[in-house]
């Protein structure tokens, strides 16, 4: 199992044959909306040579279903796309040779050898969620943009190999304390902090987890 951070959310897994992309975001597009929340970090052009079999978008923020960066990914067809209501109408717009699937809450899909769930999120977008995805014996587990939610436990497994969540505190998104509290009861080998740097300059360093993995930009994970 090969995981790459690409930035803010975004995530690149490449494991059992199946190449899945993860939120990504790789424009300069929610400065457009917001000139605070410009691109901090450069645009990796060579990710565009990806060729995903499975994309995931966990919520309809731009940051996380962009459609600079989707739109680019599913030009060339044969993309299965996971995404929950609020962004499943606007991505079937995007039409071709693309399977579009409605993956609200409690959703299972299953590509190939890989296993994909649906988990609660708490967020400002109401369909937002987690995905939990199994593979090589291994259970992965990124929550998306949420807040402490004391009832997406219940739609946990037992065990989570490698758990990824937010830490910057804003827009609806656990802080450091809250997501450190989090992963304490998720219990997880790994825990990799995302959704720093890229419109902030928040110190990932500051985030107290004994399991903590800080992860480093367009490298795969030592995992």
């Amino acid at each position: 199992m090969k995981i790459t951070w690409i930035g803010q959310a975004g995530l690149l897994f490449e494991t059992g044959g199946v190449t899945t992309l993860i939120d990504p975001y790789l424009s300069d597009s929610v400065k457009k909306v917001n000139p605070a929340n410009y691109r901090r970090v450069p645009v990796e052009e060579r990710l565009f040579d990806v060729r995903p079999d499975v994309l995931v978008c966990t919520h309809d923020h731009l940051d996380h279903f962009d459609p600079e960066t989707v739109s680019r990914f599913l030009r060339g067809g044969g993309v299965c796309m996971l995404c929950p209501a609020s962004v499943y109408e606007k991505a079937r717009t995007y039409g071709g040779d693309n399977n579009y699937v409605l993956f609200n809450r409690h959703t299972e899909w299953t590509h190939g050898s890989i296993r994909f769930r649906a988990v609660k999120a708490e967020h400002s977008d109401l369909s937002a969620i987690g995905v939990i995805i199994e593979a090589e014996g291994k259970t992965c587990y990124i929550t998306g943009d949420t807040l402490y939610n004391t009832e997406i436990f219940s739609d946990l497994p037992d065990k989570v190999d490698v758990l990824f969540l937010p830490i910057n505190g804003v827009g609806n998104n656990m802080n450091m304390a809250d997501a450190a509290r989090f992963a304490a009861r998720v219990g997880a080998a790994h825990t990799v902090p995302l959704h720093f740097g890229m419109f902030d300059a928040l110190d990932p360093e500051q985030f107290c987890c004994p399991n903590r993995h800080i992860p480093v930009l367009y490298q795969p994970f030592p995992f």
